[in-house]
């Protein structure tokens, strides 16, 4: 109570204080005046308390220093704050007041920094996001998937490796957050071999062939409410866990010299490959589902017989251009008896330039925090790339020249690498320079470059000082490295992220920089980062990539012959993003029946297995557009803040309305789960929540549109028959079931009200059948 009291009293104070500072004499004065004494007397006590709690407990390390810096710096600024609030109560002239307020905000400040290292010393530092679902896969690391048996003989060097490299990664991901460099709870490190075995401040923990006396497999046995249990925090080590380090003990605990080379965290290649293709089947001859097939053989999996003309004209429409096929255009492709009219259907979606491109521009402004409002716009401070990514994706520009022109930019393409410019003192991991190496990385290479750009990665074998060199890249000046936000006094290399790649002139201009980076990365021999781009189309047209998490790409594909080949072709075929997509969407296994699944997590899951097609919500952008087609236009023309055919006249639309991806973020969109393009965004959550339902039901935007078309529908159909076959052809592509047509019957009356009118649409519109792609 005593250590964390001070945070409440203080913040509080402050808080309160924002509201005298019109009136010193404010109501809230002799509130203020008791907060600041008890907090910055129990400030002291807390420091104290804190110092003698910390020396109880034998920690140190990196992230204890910086919170007993800073909790002590505060404690003496508390203070220091009774003497200020004395004085300005005495004499409350205009500077001993301002003074006297700049010391409370800095001390309220200075204690939350302090809280948060505080939270990192007992929670570990990634608290903040270990438990978003983005890093759930962290907990499953490829490299525990070990048969132990094999490890049950004499082990041979290259066992003994083998062995030793699953031993640590068990460590790395149960047991650094408190013993390696950032946090060195009892003098015990687990991160280096000569740590492992000095043991901590009892004494050794590995008692070499005696795992009974070993204090490190008793701890990790231990119950989970033992007093002595490890971790102490967090899960359990797994039963196969344990068993993997009691065998190590038992065999000697051996450490080869060089083994710390050997990655605890699986390491996708850097380099392309292209695995010779299986013999075509008649019917598989599309090089995808060739590599399906074997997959499907190796599995016992079987093919399914393809989806009807109607679900696939739908699939396909909302896939590639994002709008729903008319009644018309389905009758045309039922009536076309062209064995190939999937594959001239899907050629002339991928013609409808404009369509095409205001549907993937939702993906890429997404992908590349691009947005037509929000943080840094009003104050200069961030760069629109709208017009330029438009028409690259009208152009259909190579990818390989797309990414050229976002890494050595132009200055309609600078906003990616830019970021934002934030207002006021930001953490050194969210300078703008590092903000262009963590984008780069996530968005193009698929690596998170984050938890490195604070320290050294607790999720993979990334260093602080590479994620520094990297950042360096976009630097004007050299930066200076620092660790969990302290300065550590060294200079930043200037690399790029793998060495073979190519080496950057770290005395060069950053324009210069700029260009050697961009040249270097979209080489053929990087296949990381088409087999990235080649993984992100899939996911967007199967509803799951390859690799999961799509910004992860160091995790095991379910395939990974069929993701090195189609990286590959891609290059060979001049990476051609519009090519890439006819190649999926006309394979067989497209065409198959959409699959469901339980639970998100079970996406993500290490025994997924790829069947077909992930049944998918629509995206806001497509309901919406879904909407104001059927109803009427959900957004007004305050909203609409990019107009096409203002910069290409022969983009003008022959549609009734905006398309959603063009209009600023509202809340309506948020709600069905647009992102706020602050930071990237490279997938969205396709499950339905507590905030859409709200949406859905009493939403402004929505009500408007149902009550305009309500009015629409019934001025322009008298007979609630023909409205009802009309309104399920247009918005479900079939006509409505005879227990469908008597429900709606009963709802529109013998003459529709616009009222009632309005209820029928809202009811097609909340159905599954409409909201999901099949």
């Amino acid at each position: 109570m005593m250590v964390h009291f001070p945070i409440a009293l203080l913040l509080v104070a402050a808080v309160m204080e924002l509201f005298t500072l019109g009136n010193f004499r404010h109501s809230f004065r002799s509130g203020i005046r008791f907060l600041v004494i008890l907090g910055a007397i129990s400030a002291a006590i807390s420091a104290g308390m804190g110092w003698f709690l910390a020396e109880n407990e034998g920690v140190t390390g990196s992230a204890l220093d910086l919170h007993r810096t800073v909790g002590m710096v505060s404690a003496g600024l508390s203070i220091f704050l009774l003497v200020l609030l004395r004085k300005s109560e005495l004499n409350p002239s205009t500077s001993s007041i301002k003074t006297y307020r700049l010391i409370l905000f800095l001390t309220s400040m200075g204690i939350g920094v302090a809280g948060h290292f505080g939270a990192a010393l007992t929670h570990g530092e990634d608290y903040l996001t270990e438990i978003l679902p983005q890093d759930s896969d962290q907990e499953a690391p490829q490299s525990l998937s070990v048969d132990l048996s094999t490890f049950a003989s004499d082990l041979s060097p290259e066992k003994e490796i083998q062995l030793v490299t699953n031993v640590r990664s068990v460590l790395a991901h149960n047991c650094y957050k408190c013993h390696s460099g950032a946090k060195i709870e009892g003098d015990l490190r687990l991160d280096e071999k000569e740590f492992v075995f000095a043991g901590g401040e009892s004494g050794p923990i590995i008692v070499p062939g005696n795992p009974g006396q070993s204090e490190l497999i008793r701890r990790i046995s231990l119950s989970k409410n033992h007093k002595d249990v490890m971790p102490e925090k967090g899960k359990l080590l797994s039963k196969e866990e344990i068993q993997l380090l009691t065998l190590w003990v038992e065999k000697g605990a051996p450490w080869p010299d060089g083994v710390a080379q050997q990655s605890v965290y699986r390491v996708a290649a850097l380099a392309p490959r292209k695995p010779n293709l299986p013999p075509a089947k008649p019917g598989l001859e599309n090089p995808i589902d060739r590599w399906v097939d074997q997959y499907f053989q190796q599995n016992q999996l079987s093919w399914s017989a393809p989806v009807d003309d109607r679900t696939f004209l739908r699939r396909a429409s909302l896939d590639i251009i994002g709008l729903l096929p008319s009644p018309q255009e389905l009758a045309a492709f039922q009536a076309d008896t062209n064995p190939n009219k999937r594959e001239i259907w899907i050629q002339n979606l991928l013609n409808r330039t404009d369509d095409y491109s205001q549907h993937w521009l939702t993906f890429w402004n997404d992908a590349l925090r691009n947005d037509y409002t929000g943080t840094g716009y009003i104050t200069g401070g961030r760069f629109a790339i709208t017009d330029w990514l438009y028409t690259s994706i009208r152009e259909n520009k190579p990818y390989d020249q797309f990414v050229k022109e976002l890494l050595n930019p132009t200055e309609k393409s600078k906003g990616f690498i830019e970021g934002i410019r934030w207002r006021g003192t930001v953490n050194a991991s969210q300078r703008t320079e590092m903000q262009a190496a963590q984008n780069v990385g996530q968005v193009l290479l698929g690596l998170n470059l984050k938890c490195a750009s604070c320290h050294d990665s607790f999720i993979s074998d990334w260093k602080l000082e590479q994620a520094y060199a990297f950042a360096n890249i976009f630097a004007d000046s050299t930066l200076e490295v620092s660790r969990c936000e302290q300065p550590t006094g060294k200079l930043a290399k200037t690399k790029i992220l793998w060495e073979e790649l190519g080496e950057i002139d770290s005395l060069a201009t950053k324009a210069e920089k700029l260009r050697q980076l961009a040249d270097q990365l979209v080489q053929p021999a990087n296949g990381r980062m088409y087999r990235t781009v080649v993984n992100r189309i899939w996911k967007q047209l199967m509803g799951r990539g390859m690799v999961e998490p799509v910004d992860e790409m160091d995790n095991a594909p379910w395939s990974q012959d069929l993701l090195d080949w189609l990286a590959v072709d891609f290059v060979e075929n001049g990476y051609d993003l519009k090519r890439l997509i006819y190649q999926i969407t006309t394979s067989k296994i497209y065409h198959s029946p959409s699959v469901t699944v339980a639970s998100a997590e079970k996406l993500l899951a290490e025994d997924f297995k790829f069947q077909g097609v992930i049944r998918r919500r629509i995206t806001a952008e497509q309901f919406a557009d879904a909407v104001a087609e059927i109803s009427a236009p959900l957004f007004d023309s305050v909203e609409v803040k990019f107009r096409p055919y203002q910069l290409i006249p022969e983009a003008k639309t022959n549609l009734s309305f905006a398309r959603a991806s063009l209009v600023a973020n509202n809340e309506f969109l948020k709600a069905l789960g647009r992102p706020n393009r602050e930071i990237v965004s490279t997938s969205r959550d396709s499950q339905a929540s507590l905030l859409q339902a709200l949406e859905l039901s009493n939403g402004e935007k929505l009500n408007k549109s149902l009550v305009k078309g309500g009015e629409k529908w019934a001025v322009a159909f008298a007979d609630p028959v023909v409205l009802t076959e009309n309104l399920y052809a247009k918005a479900l592509l079939r006509k409505p079931s005879p227990k469908e047509l008597e429900v709606a019957k009963k709802a529109l009356g013998p003459k529709p009200s616009p009222a009632a009118v309005q209820d029928l649409l809202w009811a097609v519109f909340l159905l599954p059948e409409f909201q999901l792609i099949y």
